[in-house]
């Protein structure tokens, strides 16, 4: 029998939460309790949630509390109306403690780098000589793995100065960057992500955006940004004139909400989401962040031509948040993004070992500041936006506009960088180098949404639209690989009660279905590259250019029923990537045995076609460091005058990086299958 020890922290937040959780114990049995004047409104609730992810044991093992105010205050001055709220909510997760081999400061260990083609190429840049005995180049002489024949390790390159490894940069604490997707079967890119908390291994952590020190992941809230406070805002409403107008203001730190969608957005882009904590699945009332803005609502309520109408303007008063797309090592993160970024910026702060480049079978050592993440430049100037909403003829409708920032990150080529391939220092651009600057662009969003009942079909539509321009995406096309593209975006939805007698005679489920879209209006791709030279056809060769997909279409489905007077509820949750082949399926039960206990059992499934990671190209046979990087079939053709200048990719292709883009959120999650289950109490 083995026995776990609990780490004392672990300990400590567990006494706060149990006496918070004998406090709620003690109350009347209520959903919410008021003070005795009606005035003052508390509700709150303590939750354990436990996530157990197939070969992998424990993903999440959360506690958290959460407390909920609204104070309404008495009418002045100008104010007819005026309230307090506040959301307040801690959490601990111990699985960076339970787990510790997997998410924790044990995490990761020693990578070894099958390279069975290292010996030919080795005597390739040696202009034939036989590999290893001797160089005939001796600044390719260096360290080539545990085997000494570099069969199994890496070739160091140049610039490294014979080896990438230091104290600082030690081999361990280390996984495969897209190790957790698929095998590389493909034969593409291999990196390195460190994967230990930052506090206890920081390379590959970026300042300010994925630096999370493992106090941070285990109480999430509790970091420079205050997030412990969910919402703090003051509310006033103001009459204007003799009529039923007001103007309704909210200050303060608050979630608006656009969009009526789920699980994916289109509207709804004003609060960025924390897709570390449970990747897309949580509610997005609990995953989306929110900041401190000027909300003003101007009411109209009926006019002469509409049963009602409100104006909304939004100014952000708080500093700029990314989404949280999750860091190297944490259990939930979005396009396994997280894993990538950390890879590529430890390849900038120390050098890193590549593998499978420049070919199947082969692995070189960079040196720092040749390939990489450099820096993160995150804006600091205003966003802000309005909406129009109305009811017309029993039809709600909204026009939405936008200016902002691109909550999810760009990578942007085109910085100074060292050519790996001499000793040198250069510090100047390199085209269609793998070396970025991350950038979040600013966009502008308009939109609208629609919904209205259908009496005879006893059902609830719902449309939204959105176009956005200007959003970053990866481009190999492009010297600097990054292009600019507007794109639409839209959803059609629909809700139904349905019987389904053999399973409820006496309840209707509740059927929900939407179809979402979205189009790359500049989409380009090419089967030539910037040199005139045609791609080569292949098994693993494709277009250059965008490599995101221009069109694609994802579909989602909510099947739900009631039993037992509402006390039971099971559902049934599915979503498809239709361009990815990859989908979901999260089947729960959720029981209520009062008011304030509920039980919630989940599973959620996935699946995916390419086992999950589809090719996209890689940009291993572009020529960003010439002659060096040239192509071998080109460098001993009877013109190789291409391999003097930089030129784009060839299409050889692979999963990383850009292939995530195209598996999606679905398709890179596919070996994430979980059993879930949730105890919550509630007061």
């Amino acid at each position: 029998m083995r026995l776990i020890r609990i780490p004392l922290a672990a300990n400590r937040f567990g006494i706060l939460l149990g006496a918070v959780l004998c406090i709620g114990l003690s109350t009347p049995a209520y959903a919410v309790w008021n003070s005795e004047d009606g005035s003052l409104e508390v509700r709150g609730f303590v939750d354990n949630m436990t996530n157990v992810r197939d070969e992998v044991g424990l993903t999440k093992q959360r506690v958290q509390g959460q407390l909920e105010l609204f104070k309404q205050a008495q009418p002045r001055g100008i104010f007819s109306d005026l309230s307090i709220g506040a959301t307040f909510r801690l959490s601990y997760d111990a699985v960076y403690d339970l787990n510790d081999d997997e998410y924790g400061r044990g995490a990761g260990g020693p990578l070894t780098y099958s390279a069975p083609g290292n010996p030919a190429f080795f005597s390739y840049i040696n202009g034939g000589s036989p590999p290893f005995t001797p160089p005939t180049d001796l600044v390719y002489a260096g360290t080539f793995g545990p085997d000494g024949t570099g069969a199994n390790g890496a070739i160091p390159l140049p610039g490294t100065g014979g080896t990438i490894n230091s104290p600082g940069n030690p081999n361990d604490g280390l996984r495969f960057a897209a190790g957790d997707i698929y095998s590389y079967q493909d034969g593409g890119v291999m990196l390195a992500t460190p994967v230990r908390p930052c506090d206890t291994d920081n390379r590959g952590c970026l300042k300010d955006y994925m630096d999370k020190d493992r106090n941070e992941l285990r109480y999430k809230e509790l970091n420079d940004d205050l997030d412990f406070i969910r919402e703090l805002w003051i509310a006033g409403t103001i009459p204007m004139g003799e009529g039923d107008d007001e103007l309704a203001i909210r200050l303060g730190r608050q979630q608006v909400v656009w969009g009526r969608t789920d699980l994916f957005r289109v509207l709804d882009i004003v609060n960025p989401m924390d897709f570390s904590r449970e990747n897309l699945y949580a509610e997005f009332e609990d995953s989306r962040i929110p900041q401190a803005m000027i909300n003003l609502e101007y009411r109209m309520g009926a006019t002469k031509w509409l049963e009602d109408l409100n104006f909304q303007l939004i100014y952000k008063i708080e500093k700029f948040r990314p989404h949280d797309l999750g860091q190297g090592g944490e259990p939930y993160a979005i396009l396994g993004a997280g894993n990538l970024f950390r890879a590529l910026a430890n390849c900038w702060d120390n050098g890193c070992t590549v593998g499978n480049f420049p070919a199947t079978g082969v692995a070189v050592d960079f040196p720092s500041h040749s390939i990489g993440i450099r820096d993160v430049n995150e804006p600091d100037h205003s966003e802000f936006g309005g909406r129009i909403e109305g009811v017309y003829k029993g039809v709600g409708f909204s026009l939405n506009a936008m200016y902002f920032y691109s909550q999810f990150p760009t990578l942007r080529g085109g910085i100074p960088t060292d050519d790996p391939f001499t000793p040198g220092v250069e510090n100047v651009p390199h085209p269609y180098d793998i070396a970025f600057d991350v950038e979040f662009p600013r966009l502008f969003m308009v939109g609208g949404s629609a919904d209205w009942y259908w009496e005879r079909a006893r059902t609830s539509f719902r449309v939204e639209t959105s176009y956005t321009t200007d959003e970053g995406f990866a481009d190999t096309s492009k010297p600097n690989l990054y292009s600019e593209s507007d794109v639409f975006r839209g959803v059609i939805g629909f809700d139904r009660p349905t019987f389904i007698p053999f399973l409820n005679k006496d309840r209707a489920f509740l059927i929900s279905a939407q179809m979402f879209y979205q189009h790359l209006m500049d989409y380009e791709s090419y089967l030539v590259n910037s040199a005139g030279i045609d791609l080569p056809p292949g098994p693993h060769t494709g277009r250059i250019g965008f490599q995101d997909w221009e069109d694609n279409v994802l579909l989602t489905l909510l099947i739900q029923g009631n039993y037992m007077n509402d006390r039971l509820t099971p559902q049934i949750i599915t979503a498809y990537d239709t361009r990815a082949g990859a989908g979901a399926i999260a089947p729960s039960v959720e029981y209520k045995p009062d008011n304030n206990w509920v039980f919630k059992l989940g599973l959620n499934l996935k699946w995916a076609n390419h086992k999950g990671a589809i090719e996209a190209d890689d940009n291993r046979t572009a020529n960003p460091f010439p002659p060096a990087t040239c192509a071998p079939d080109i460098a001993t053709s009877p013109d190789p005058t291409p391999c003097l200048t930089a030129y784009s990719s060839l299409g050889l292709q692979g999963f990383e990086p850009l292939g995530r883009f195209r598996s999606g959120p679905l398709g890179t999650a596919r070996n994430e299958d979980e059993i879930q289950f949730t105890i919550r109490y509630q007061f």
